[in-house]
C-alpha cells in the first residue's frame, strides 16, 4: 500500500472515530437540542410537540396547601393543580406533574424537565432574564408571620434577629439586602415553617397569599407584617424562547380570566384555607 493510500486510511479511521464519540457524547447535531433532564428535546416543546407526545410536564409544589401539595389519599390538589388540569384538558392531553422547591423552578425548566412550571412563581426582573412568564393570574406581596406571644409588625423590629427563610423566594429576595436582619435559609416550605415552630428564628417571610392558610392551621401564629416590598404577580413560566407555549398559555389565562375560572378556583381551593378579613380581591387580579 502506498504511503499516500495509509495516509488517507488512517484519516478515514480518525473521522469515523469522532464521528462515534461525538454520537455517544451528545454533540453530533441531533443530539444538540437534547436536555440533560430528557423527555423531550429542548427547543421543540411546542405546542404541537405536546400534543404528540400526549401529555404536559408541568412543575408543581408537593407541601404548599393551598395552591399545591399532596392530600391524605395521595392526591395532589390545589389552586395550582386545579389550573394545570384545565390547562392539560384545554390541550388535549393528560398532565405529568414533576414536584419542585422554591430553589429549583427555574432549572427544572432550563434543563428540560418540565414544559411548563405552576408553583406560585412570582414573576421578577432577574426571573424573566431566564424564563418567560405567561400572564399572570394572581397578585401578591411578602409578608411576615410570627408568634402572637411575640408579634413582629414592622421591619425594624426583624434587626438583630433571625429571619426565616426560602431559598429562591421573592422573601428572601427582598430582606437580602435589608440590613441588620440575620437571615436563615432553607429548601423547602416544609422545612421552613417547621424551623418556625421549633423558634429557630423570630419571625418567618413569604408570600403574604399562604401565610394566611398557613396561619388559619396555626392560630399562635399572626401575620405581622401583612405586605412589605413591591407588589408581585403570580404566573405561569415556559422556558425561554418557547413562543409557541407561552402565546398558547397567554390565550388560556386570558379565556379563564374572562370565564370567571379563577374565581370559582378561589372559592373551592383558597377560600376554606383563608382566616377572616381574606376576600378574593387581596388574591386576584380580576
Amino acid at each position: 500500500m502506498s504511503g499516500r493510500k495509509i495516509f488517507n486510511t488512517i484519516i478515514s479511521v480518525i473521522a469515523a472515530v469522532v464521528v462515534l464519540a461525538s454520537a455517544y457524547m451528545g454533540l453530533t447535531k441531533p443530539y444538540l437540542a437534547r436536555s440533560a433532564g430528557g423527555g423531550g428535546w429542548s427547543n421543540n416543546n411546542s405546542v404541537t410537540q405536546i400534543k404528540r407526545r400526549g401529555y404536559i410536564r408541568i412543575g408543581v409544589y408537593g407541601d404548599l396547601p393551598p395552591y399545591g401539595w399532596v392530600n391524605s389519599q395521595g392526591k395532589r390538589v390545589g389552586f395550582d393543580l386545579r389550573l394545570a388540569r384545565e390547562l392539560a384538558k384545554e390541550l388535549g392531553v393528560k398532565p405529568r406533574f414533576t414536584q419542585l422547591n422554591g430553589n429549583n423552578r427555574v432549572d427544572a425548566l432550563n434543563s428540560n424537565k418540565v414544559d411548563m412550571v405552576l408553583a406560585n412563581f412570582t414573576k421578577t426582573p432577574e426571573r424573566a432574564e431566564v424564563v418567560d412568564f405567561a400572564h399572570p393570574y394572581m397578585k401578591v406581596s411578602t409578608g411576615v408571620v410570627s408568634p402572637k406571644s411575640h408579634p413582629i409588625t414592622s421591619e425594624k423590629q426583624l434587626r438583630g434577629k433571625q429571619l426565616i427563610l426560602l431559598k429562591g423566594s421573592t422573601g428572601e429576595n427582598y430582606f437580602a439586602n435589608r440590613p441588620g436582619i440575620k437571615l436563615l435559609r432553607f429548601d423547602s416550605e416544609t422545612q421552613q415553617f417547621n424551623a418556625m415552630k421549633n423558634k429557630r428564628g423570630a419571625a418567618l417571610a413569604d408570600d403574604n397569599s399562604y401565610l394566611y392558610a398557613w396561619i388559619k392551621k396555626n392560630p399562635q401564629y399572626v401575620v405581622g407584617i401583612r405586605s412589605i416590598g413591591p407588589h408581585q404577580f403570580i404566573a405561569p413560566a415556559v422556558k425561554k424562547g418557547n413562543k409557541s407555549l407561552l402565546k398558547w398559555t397567554n390565550k388560556q389565562i386570558d379565556r379563564l380570566t374572562a370565564e370567571g375560572f379563577f374565581k370559582k378556583d378561589y372559592q373551592i381551593e383558597l377560600k376554606p384555607y383563608f382566616g377572616k378579613g381574606i376576600v378574593p380581591s387581596d388574591i386576584l387580579l380580576k
